[in-house]
């Protein structure tokens, strides 16, 4: 793991590229937002505004979001990986809470991604209008230093694969003409026994 020792000596960037003064409001405004999949949970009720393919996309979504999160809480009481140690850093101190469960992998990311993936799959348009604000929301993990770098790209994967499965399971279980399929045959038995 890189030493933070460089990064103590002024304001310049550290060994990642990335500044460790204060980032902007937005970025750590949207790291706080993110806590616990609220953000998530604010867009897909956007989504959902209007019947169609976008409201169906948003259950997806969260559920994939929902699976992404608890795999990552699984994966981290596992690695127990430590978190950067930055606390002195402005860029960890915009943080209005501190983080203290283990590093690996980032939830934040990991519900990021399944969340995206979850949408993408079932409406391309809406997945890719969320991508750009998931990528801001993995960004502010590494910019705030709450992560390692490989702790995002980790989460990113772990849930895209969530995501990808959930979708799965979901579109398997709503396949369109399965369950009217269904009633016309338990219909059709109906009339010719009575």
């Amino acid at each position: 793991m890189p030493s933070e020792m460089s990064s103590r000596e002024g304001d310049g960037p550290d060994e990642n590229d990335l500044p460790v003064t204060r980032p902007a409001w937005p970025v750590t405004a949207l790291s706080t937002a993110a806590q616990g999949g609220l953000l998530w949970v604010l867009v897909a009720g956007v989504l959902a505004w209007r019947p169609g393919p976008r409201r169906r996309a948003a259950g997806r979504g969260l559920v994939a979001g929902a699976a992404g999160m608890a795999v990552g809480h699984g994966v981290k009481a596992v690695v127990r990986r430590p978190r950067p140690r930055a606390q002195q850093l402005p860029a960890r101190q915009a943080l209005p809470e501190q983080p203290k469960s283990p590093s690996f992998p980032s939830t934040h990311a990991t519900t990021a991604a399944a969340f995206t993936v979850g949408v993408a799959l079932t409406a391309p348009a809406a997945g890719a209008a969320i991508a750009p604000l998931a990528a801001v929301v993995c960004y502010s993990r590494l910019r705030t230093r709450a992560h390692w770098p490989t702790d995002v790209y980790g989460g990113v994967a772990i849930g895209a694969v969530a995501g990808g499965l959930v979708h799965g399971r979901l579109r398997r279980g709503s396949t369109p003409g399965r369950s009217s399929r269904r009633r016309r045959s338990a219909g059709g038995r109906g009339r010719r026994g009575g």
